[in-house]
């Protein structure tokens, strides 16, 4: 589902110059991604339009304040991924409705444990959806992670 996710980043600028569902299905399945593969990240993509959409509270929090996470999200968002939720917005990069934006799809994916690499997808598609600009830096660190992972796999015994 993620490559999915970093496909439609990469192909639509905006996400409002995603096609309709349908149409996404068939263009998605003509770049060979499988039907289980899409079904689950339209399925995603849906639960983040209606949050997007949806009405929200004018402030989640006060400058300055701190998230406590729950039980359950301190188990689902293990500390690395906590942290890098922090250093984002002490970055500035997200505000408190961002973050419960990302908060609430991570824990949509019903995983035991939300790998950090997975994280930074989650963010880099809810600032997508959000149409928010992202630093050519964040870009990177949001991006290159996935790509290191996949070249060390591929030649686990490369010097890099």
């Amino acid at each position: 589902m993620f490559d999915i996710l970093v496909y439609l980043f990469e192909n639509y600028v905006h996400a409002d110059a995603c096609p309709e569902p349908a149409q996404l299905a068939r263009k998605l399945t003509a770049a060979g991604f499988e039907e289980e593969e899409i079904t689950e990240a339209l399925e995603w993509l849906s639960g983040l339009r209606q949050l997007s959409d949806g009405e929200r509270p004018a402030q989640f929090s006060r400058a300055g304040s701190l998230r406590i996470y729950s039980d359950d999200e301190q188990i689902r968002l293990g500390m690395e991924c906590r942290g890098f939720l922090l250093f984002l917005e002490n970055a500035g990069i997200l505000d408190s409705e961002c973050r419960e934006m990302i908060v609430e799809r991570a824990l949509a994916l019903g995983e035991t444990e939300i790998e950090l690499e997975n994280l930074k997808v989650i963010v880099l598609m809810v600032l997508w959806q959000q149409d928010r600009p992202i630093n050519g830096l964040i870009l990177d660190e949001l991006l290159n992670e996935s790509e290191e992972d996949e070249e060390q796999q591929q030649a686990p015994f490369a010097v890099h």
